[in-house]
């Protein structure tokens, strides 16, 4: 049977979607019956792996394409990366990351959903302050699945032409239908802003119907993620194709302690003044105290120090806080 460590193993390869690992821990289970006499019990395991990696293969039949060196309009429409990042390296509210645990469990277990006539969660909204994690959550979740991470480039999406945006969006859906990946609609009110705005433009008005249709068509194997820092300039009627809406709110000091433990791990002091800290941290965004954190960091190294102390961390803080915009 599993050793206790096998077992582990298997359970912590199955909950980070580590499939190739999962499998490779079964095999050894199935190896270690065999030597032990099981033989009836390990060439199950081996037909249930076999079994497993052809139903996967069938789902997915070939790995996502990269689009890399994209042809035509994608060319001008979309980048691509491939990230790493894992949801353990995101300081979060338990909201925000339940959330994005159900959506890593809905996309990791779409064929049991599919089996029953459901679809898993594939549109994703992403809403609050600047710099509080909304892009970088479309990174983690790429990397947590294993998938390439298309960022639409607005810029070369919006035109002054008729028409022309409508059909580049066209483009775009179509590369989701057939090219698996996440694909990040970032600070997407410039493309979907309220239609009862009095200064719109007939052109945009098309445009936002165009992309509000789009995104009613027919289940894709991709998930799109749309981020805004202003939701309150999005028209209602977006907020109805999304299966999900999540509001990024500023750091607690809980989650603003979390960021600084997690930057300066190699070079925090055995204690930190924490209400000095909380209260300078008060207001900034997880990116604003990153910075703080980076600079005291640097400030330290460049000075000869191995950590850094409370005064020149509350410093750092409260500089970021004087560059900050007014949120009033």
């Amino acid at each position: 049977m599993a050793t206790a460590d096998q077992v582990k193993a298997l359970v912590k390869s199955h909950g980070e979607g580590d499939d190739a690992r999962f499998y490779s821990v079964a095999l050894q289970v199935a190896a270690h019956a065999a030597r032990s006499g099981q033989g009836k019990f390990a060439q199950e395991m081996r037909e249930l792996v076999d079994g497993l990696r052809t139903h996967a293969a069938a789902a997915f039949p070939s790995r996502p394409v990269p689009v890399v060196r994209p042809r035509g309009e994608l060319a001008d429409l979309l980048t691509v990366v491939y990230p790493d990042g894992r949801l353990t390296d995101l300081c979060l509210e338990a909201g925000v990351r339940q959330r994005l645990d159900r959506v890593l469990l809905e996309q990791r277990q779409q064929d049991r959903l599919r089996e029953k006539g459901f679809h898993p969660l594939r549109r994703l909204m992403l809403v609050g302050p600047p710099g509080t994690g909304k892009t970088m959550t479309a990174n983690v979740l790429a990397g947590e699945l294993r998938l390439p991470l298309f960022t639409i480039r607005l810029d070369g999406l919006i035109t002054k032409m008729m028409g022309e945006t409508a059909a580049k969006l066209r483009v775009i859906f179509d590369a989701l239908g057939q090219t698996r990946g996440v694909y990040l609609f970032d600070e997407v009110d410039a493309l979907a802003g309220e239609r009862a705005i009095g200064n719109d433009v007939g052109e945009m008005r098309r445009v936002l119907n165009s992309f509000l249709q789009f995104l009613d068509q027919p289940d894709s194997p991709s998930l799109l993620v749309a981020a805004s820092n202003h939701p309150q300039l999005l028209d209602r009627a977006l907020f109805r194709r999304f299966e999900l809406v999540v509001d990024y709110p500023l750091p607690t000091p809980d989650v603003a302690r979390a960021v600084v433990r997690s930057r300066l791990a190699t070079m925090s002091p055995r204690r930190w003044a924490w209400d000095r800290v909380d209260q300078a941290a008060a207001g900034l965004s997880h990116a604003e105290i990153t910075i703080a954190c980076e600079l005291a960091a640097k400030e330290a190294i460049l000075s000869g120090q191995q950590h850094i102390t409370t005064a020149a961390l509350v410093a750092a803080l409260q500089e970021r806080q004087n560059a900050a915009p007014s949120t009033s």
